[in-house]
């Protein structure tokens, strides 16, 4: 298993690649499921940083370009964007369109593009670019997570074994307990003490300890 860094501006970033499969089992288990998980996945930093130069990365984002094999045999090319910002953004659904347009340019290859979002607003939900003209038109969707639509879930978050259902635990008690630093400090206990409980390896905890002590 591989270990946390420890760098602040990475743990978002950090703790999808760590669990990558976990991630794209919790948050997408359609797509996950046509993944053979058998043979590795590959990110591709290199080619991302070509198609994403102008891109703000740290806090704000932990974009991921990872490919996977199919059941099929196929590979399958995924852009996992993870948006850390609490706020809504203008321009998002513009952004996702653009980062698969340049993935398709520079590789021929066309990437079925996912999102993470950890804001707090209950109505922003982008999901697809559109354009219309009176001859031509594009429309091109993407698939969406909202953290927050999470709440209403907890107890399902505390019996469930994948790590995700942790880091998402984590995030909401942060975003609840940003007013409380006391009540924030007891959720973080709590959250760490429950890592035992779940029959988690050492390694496991250790990971998930170092990202919500950065968390919270």
């Amino acid at each position: 298993m591989t270990v946390l860094r420890t760098d602040a501006d990475s743990p978002w970033k950090d703790i999808l690649r760590t669990y990558f499969p976990q991630a794209m089992q919790f948050f997408f288990p359609n797509t996950a499921d046509l993944i053979d998980w058998s043979k590795s996945h590959e990110f591709l930093d290199k080619e991302f940083q070509k198609i994403s130069q102008d891109a703000e990365l740290g806090r704000r984002y932990a974009d991921q370009l990872v490919k996977v094999w199919l059941k099929t045999g196929k590979s399958l090319w995924l852009l996992v964007h993870l948006e850390i910002q609490s706020q809504a953004e203008s321009g998002f659904e513009e952004r996702m369109f653009t980062y698969c347009l340049r993935i398709f340019d520079q590789f021929h290859q066309l990437p079925t593009s996912l999102a993470i979002l950890c804001d707090e607003s209950k109505t922003w939900r982008p999901q697809s670019y559109n354009a219309e003209y009176p001859d031509s038109s594009i429309h091109f969707r993407f698939g969406i997570v909202k953290l927050i639509d999470f709440r209403s879930r907890w107890e399902e978050l505390e019996q469930n074994p994948n790590p995700f259902a942790v880091v998402v635990m984590a995030h909401l008690k942060t975003m609840e307990t940003r007013p409380d630093p006391e009540q924030r400090k007891v959720w973080k206990l709590s959250l760490i003490r429950g890592l035992y409980d779940r029959g988690l390896d050492r390694q496991d905890i250790l990971n998930l300890y170092r990202f919500i002590d950065w968390l919270m």
